[in-house]
């Protein structure tokens, strides 16, 4: 019997089962059209994927060891054998000591110049094993850190530079050059992690790099050398957005954009002044996806409720929650479903975060006096149809949007509360008459996220159920259910950085302004009797509306618990 490296690779993947006698026909016959590989082949025409690729098939037709990097944990001693520098270059990252030889992974094992290259860097003879591209370059980002090449490459002229104690004599021109490749890798790293913000952290002697993804913050992994080069980074960061470098005492604001491989990124940047340095958080802003209405996830009933009232010619309808519930997304996919040639449209934002053609967007500056309250004033004279007021945060901008909708506008805008009855207190407490609330608002609407379930590592949880068991039970006895409902969670994979969670679904509290709830607004009433009388009425609180998002087996009980702030 033929030893499977005399086999021929079509051949073995058949015996294997994973590509089909036809697949193969058709691979062949587009290598033997423009060349190549026949594995690269079956990969471009998605027969076969390169996890597949890189199993033992490939490893046993060319003699090789295969090592799985995901099932795969690399101790410190063996990473520390090839620089990261050459292990970024070459795409390869050492593995483990087998006798005296040291293991190491690439996907060109049998390469014998990149043998001979790395023996010249390594003490042990080498050995190369079989291992996937992509898993070979998460294996470096995860070992040795983002960007880790790119600061190995500086360290040597600072080291110089701080035996000598003159800072100074660092090559300026390459430090920025090299500065702003890392940062680069910092960003796109981020945007691959689909995370919405960059925190850059002083903390003593060290710098902390941390990204928020799905709303929760973890740490990036970055090479312990990069606490020599965070003021290089912030004066980096602060060339781009046209900010004082010279400043560190006061804080600053700022948005730059940057051009990453073929991705062009909008970043809001915020400077704050600590003990240790300057603490830095770039918002990357996604100024290229504007969901429909329709993709937002509001049930039925709702949905028709705001579709509604969208379309009215006057009133305000307000979006509320914390920072960072999905409020503007939300306004900005109202906006567009009613954006029409007949509708005059103008915004008053802080800051415009999504550029919306057809509709003119006005930024807030308060160092010249543009504010919300004097920007609306101004916008009224522009005849418009409807207008969004980013936020409403004081008396005079709340009397000033009302006003607005007493003359016959449509109004958007959102408030800071926890729920939607606390809308109605947060604009009497502001000093807005209660007759004025009544007669104007059409709708309060609260919003949160909550994080789904990773699909790739989501599994049945009788341990949530019975965890949550009172809490739960509570759900359902308001839903009215009977039967119990299977509970799913994530175990943590890579696709999910180990959290159990990928991607976010909103979860929506309609209150509208019936007349019952009209006569407990005049009459100054709690914002749980509010409540109380909107639920019996037919409104859907958030707990409930997580829950039949637990049902539907999109995310967890412990996700709702944590966005709707009940006790555990």
């Amino acid at each position: 019997m033929p030893s499977p490296s005399k086999i021929p690779l079509g051949q073995l993947l058949i015996e294997r089962k994973a590509i089909t006698p036809e697949q193969l026909e058709k691979a062949l016959q587009k290598q033997k059209e423009s060349g190549g590989l026949l594995g690269s082949i079956l990969l471009e025409m998605g027969f076969i994927s390169e996890e597949t690729l890189f199993m033992p098939v490939l490893a046993g037709q060319m003699n090789v060891e295969f090592v799985n990097l995901k099932e795969f944990s690399i101790s410190p001693e063996i990473i520390q054998k090839i620089p990261p520098k050459i292990a970024a270059h070459y795409r390869v990252i050492p593995v483990a000591l087998s006798g005296e030889e040291l293991v190491v992974a690439s996907d060109r094992p049998q390469d014998i110049e990149l043998m001979d290259e790395l023996a010249t860097v390594t003490a042990e003879p080498v050995r190369l094993a079989l291992a996937g591209g992509k898993d070979i370059e998460d294996a470096i980002r995860k070992y040795y850190g983002i960007g880790a090449e790119t600061i190995e490459s500086m360290m040597g002229t600072v080291e110089k530079a701080l035996e000598t104690e003159t800072i100074d004599l660092i090559d300026e021109k390459n430090e920025e050059a090299s500065i702003s490749r890392f940062l680069n890798q910092i960003l796109l790293q981020a945007y691959r992690d689909r995370a919405s913000d960059v925190h850059i952290e002083p903390v003593a002697d060290d710098l902390k790099i941390r990204y928020r993804v799905d709303g929760v913050l973890y740490d990036a992994r970055v090479p312990g050398n990069i606490k020599h080069f965070k003021d290089a980074i912030n004066s980096r960061i602060k060339i781009l957005s046209r900010l004082n470098i010279a400043e560190k005492r006061r804080p600053q604001d700022g948005r730059f954009k940057v051009r990453v491989e073929d991705l062009d990124l909008d970043l809001r940047v915020s400077f704050l002044p600590t003990p240790s340095g300057e603490s830095v958080v770039l918002r990357i802003l996604q100024t290229t996806r504007l969901y429909k209405l329709r993709e937002l996830g509001i049930p039925d009933k709702e949905f028709k409720i705001l579709d509604r009232l969208i379309r009215k010619p006057n009133g305000i309808i307000f979006l509320t929650g914390p920072t960072g519930s999905g409020k503007t997304t939300t306004l900005y996919s109202c906006l567009s479903e009613i954006n029409t040639e007949q509708n005059k449209i103008i915004t008053i934002e802080d800051p415009v975060e999504y550029q919306m053609p057809g509709i003119i967007q006005i930024q807030v500056n308060p160092q010249i006096g543009l504010t919300f309250a004097n920007g609306l004033r101004s916008m009224l004279r522009h005849d418009p149809d409807i207008m969004m007021v980013g936020e409403v945060r004081d008396h005079e901008t709340a009397e000033i949007a009302i006003q607005v909708a007493l003359t016959g506008h449509l109004v958007f805008s959102t408030l800071h509360t926890n729920d939607a009855s606390g809308g109605v207190t947060r604009l009497i407490d502001m000093g807005v008459e209660p007759y004025l609330v009544s007669s104007t608002v059409q709708c309060f609407i609260a919003q949160r996220l909550l994080r789904k379930i990773c699909p790739h590592c989501k599994r049945p949880s009788e341990e949530a159920f019975r965890k949550h068991a009172e809490i739960i039970g509570e759900w359902m006895k308001s839903s009215g259910d009977t039967d119990k409902p299977m509970i799913y969670q994530g175990k943590g994979c890579d696709h999910c950085h180990g959290t159990g969670y990928h991607g976010r679904e909103a979860i929506y509290e309609f209150l509208q302004i019936t007349p019952e709830i009209r006569e407990l607004i005049m009459q100054k009433a709690q914002a749980e009797l509010i409540a109380q009388k909107a639920v019996a009425q037919g409104m859907v609180p958030l707990a409930q509306a997580g829950w039949l998002k637990v049902k539907q087996g999109l995310t967890t009980p412990e996700e709702v618990i944590r966005v709707t702030r009940q006790e555990m």
